[in-house]
């Protein structure tokens, strides 16, 4: 028998150049899809990522000392830190801050070193002013300069400081954002209770953050089922009306709760003039206030995720539970209720992030007791221009933030069925 040879028609392809063809146009596809994708994926690595990346970087490094004085830590690295510094010590000191080409680098270098003992700031600056000294002397001879100048140079908590910092990195930030510390020894241990502060003012934080929250909740939920309960173009409306604070500046709106709340402010005035109360109620300057106006400056937050959300809740579910015998009341929290816990959860959890790092707000309403954690990262950036512990600060801040966000996601996704 003679074999026949099958001919596929004129513009077939032969089916692995078709599967070679598909996988072609496939990848052309995703290809596409990226390059649409990186002026996007550029701006959240510039100004998203990068900072972020340079924060935690910046809680742990330590260049002040590191920068400075290297052959003084150098020469420090084996010092036992409870005798006498080596005498050769001072001589690597004295050539370490001749060195310094810039008084704002000995500045730093003093700033550094001040935060660790109180009175290394004199000391560094004075000593760098005094610089330089007669050339040729020895190490010893460099030794009697220093204490002939300044005798705080012959005590050993200021050798110590500079022995510590020595290192490029440093964990000492980050533990003093949680109230811990090196001693001498490089032992972690808990700072004196007069000086503990951080712990407390990040758990206020994240209570006034939650009960902003609980708030925003109790009010935007009814006035979100209302909205959503409206005709289109009523609603419409009344949504303009809630999105106008989006459209007054910050400073505006405390600025008017400042008029509002005052002691001779219009509440005071209504409630003393309803009987109510016989002398104005402290409203401002505490945390009152600040709570006061950071839920309405945050309620749009909460309301449009949730009125989102229950734009999608079919109406015919309350009157079909009604109708099975159901009391309203019960229809509306036991089939209502739960289909929206997606939008209370989502708006919950925007209103609290965004209340976690509110500055302006408590620093204009509230009392010394009421201001959030970054009150002290702006104080530390600003007053005190230790970058170091505002990095700290806000990267405890930030991880904490994420990891109450990954217990939410857990938690959130199996109580709603999603696990």
């Amino acid at each position: 028998m003679q074999a026949t040879t099958l001919t596929l028609p004129p513009g077939r392809a032969a089916p692995a150049d078709l599967r070679q063809q598909l996988r072609a146009s496939e990848r052309r596809r995703r290809l596409r899809s990226i390059a649409l994708t990186l002026p996007l994926l550029a701006f959240l690595l510039a100004v998203f990522v990068v900072p972020l990346a340079a924060l935690m970087i910046r809680a742990v490094e330590n260049p002040e000392v590191a920068g400075t004085l290297s052959a003084t830590g150098s020469v420090l690295a084996d010092w036992d830190g409870r005798s006498a510094p080596p005498e050769a010590a001072y001589g690597a000191l004295v050539r370490d801050l001749s060195g310094l080409q810039e008084t704002a680098q000995a500045g730093a270098l003093a700033r550094r070193l001040n935060s660790e003992v109180s009175g290394a700031r004199s000391l560094i600056m004075g000593t760098y002013r005094a610089l330089p000294l007669e050339p040729g002397l020895s190490d010893a001879q460099v030794r009697e300069q220093l204490l002939q100048l300044d005798a705080r140079w012959a005590e050993l908590p200021y050798w110590q400081a500079i022995a510590k910092n020595s290192a490029r990195w440093t964990p000492d930030y980050l533990l003093a954002s949680v109230d811990l510390r090196r001693n001498s020894q490089g032992e972690i241990v808990a700072v004196p209770a007069e000086a503990a502060a951080f712990r407390d003012i990040l758990v206020r934080t994240f209570e006034m953050s939650a009960t902003v929250t609980l708030i925003a909740i109790l009010l935007g939920y009814p006035l979100a089922y209302w909205l959503s309960l409206l005709p289109e173009r009523r609603a419409n409306l009344m949504m303009i009306l809630v999105l106008v604070p989006f459209w007054t500046s910050v400073l505006v709106r405390i600025a008017a709760w400042i008029v509002l709340l005052q002691n001779n402010g219009l509440l005071n005035r209504a409630l003393m003039g309803l009987g109510l109360t016989e002398a104005p109620v402290a409203l401002l300057f505490n945390r009152l206030g600040v709570v006061i106006a950071m839920v309405h400056i945050l309620l749009p937050f909460l309301i449009l995720p949730l009125y989102s959300v229950m734009k999608t809740v079919p109406p015919n579910y309350l009157r079909a539970a009604i109708s099975l015998g159901s009391t309203p009341l019960a229809a509306f929290f036991k089939v209502y209720v739960p289909q929206t816990y997606p939008g209370v959860a989502a708006g919950g959890l925007l209103v609290f992030i965004t209340s976690i790092g509110y500055y302006v707000t408590p620093a204009l309403l509230g009392g010394p007791s009421d201001q959030m954690l970054s009150y002290y990262v702006a104080q530390y950036t600003n007053v005190e221009v230790n970058w170091g512990m505002a990095a700290a600060l806000g990267s405890v801040l930030l991880v904490t933030t994420l990891a109450l966000y990954a217990v939410y996601r857990k938690f959130g996704k199996a109580e709603l069925g999603m696990g």
